[in-house]
């Protein structure tokens, strides 16, 4: 069995769970059949054990709610996926509700789901203010040190022409137009946020998928873009800095039940243990130089991190 958080010895107990189930003989077998000894260790979870994982309708995020459905099969849970839900809006009640077990979050804007003036900034205390602002029924797993969070780019040429370094460098700009997806356009840190911490002024363009090629095409002039998205680095964008933390840490975390198996945080723990921000980015590079199946990037990133 898993010893809590015994991260290390993720592998072994791995192996020990495909010996049970092997012994199990039948993969629907009812391991209530026999009653157990109170004086031995429960037994590892077996497929009658069902956990359903969702997505948002997000590349890296699916990517991300694979790892943990391999890795939950990898020791003997059932998984239902449950992918490319869309936004908060609508996968929120959808866990709220149980319909839904477990999810990839980020930090920083789940928190500003539930608490929208919230004054943490810093990783450390934006989690702890997630762990108490959450509704009865759900829990955040430990957070990855990983971050995939919004920021805001220009082209390298844009910034040399109006020296820009930082997101208060904007103000002085005139005719800006900012790009991103729809919903944007009413968080604390859309165009509202910009002029009242920043006193930068902006029109806003609703380009969606569309962003990064809006923003090469001169379509708008600052988008906003997640901060693993590898095209940053193959475009030369500059990532404006963010003195006064309009952005909050958004570090990957798993949303998940309260009721999810212990069994199941230790496995999902030591995902995030292993989760960093230059192995978020390889595998969205994977996905979208490499064209490479959530499944497929899933299984050799867990493969190489000995977690399966």
């Amino acid at each position: 069995m898993f010893t809590a958080r015994n991260k290390g010895r993720f592998a072994l107990v791995a192996a020990a769970a495909g010996v049970s189930l092997a012994l199990a003989g039948c993969a629907t077998g009812d391991p209530l059949d026999e009653t157990p000894d109170p004086t031995t260790e429960p037994a590892e979870p077996g497929t009658s054990e069902s956990i359903t994982v969702g997505s948002q309708a997000y590349y890296s995020n699916e990517i991300i709610a694979e790892i943990y459905a391999q890795a939950l099969e990898n020791v003997g849970f059932e998984v239902n996926r449950q992918f490319n839900i869309g936004q908060r809006d609508a996968y929120i009640p959808a866990l709220e509700s149980g319909e839904v077990d477990l999810f990839p979050e980020y930090t920083g804007n789940l928190l500003q789901y539930y608490v929208p003036d919230t004054e943490a900034t810093q990783s450390d205390e934006v989690y702890a203010e997630l762990q108490g602002a959450l509704p009865d029924g759900l829990q955040v797993l430990d957070q990855s040190s990983a971050t995939d969070q919004d920021s805001y780019n220009v082209t390298a040429e844009f910034a040399a022409e109006n020296n820009l370094v930082t997101i208060a460098d904007l103000a002085g700009v005139e005719g800006l137009i900012l790009g991103g997806n729809p919903e944007l356009e009413e968080r604390p840190y859309g165009p509202t946020g910009l002029a009242d911490v920043y006193g930068v002024e902006v029109s806003f363009d609703a380009t969606g998928d569309a962003t990064v090629d809006a923003l090469l095409q001169g379509v708008v002039n600052v988008a906003n873009v997640f901060s693993a998205d590898p095209r940053i680095g193959e475009n030369d964008l500059v990532t404006l800095e963010d003195p006064e933390g309009l952005f909050l840490a958004s570090n990957v975390v798993p949303l998940a039940s309260a009721d999810l198996p212990q069994e199941a945080i230790d496995v999902i723990n030591a995902v995030s243990a292993a989760l960093t921000p230059e192995g978020l980015v390889a595998m969205n590079v994977q996905s979208t130089t490499d064209e490479q199946s959530p499944a497929v990037i899933a299984t050799q990133w867990l493969t190489e991190n000995g977690l399966i």
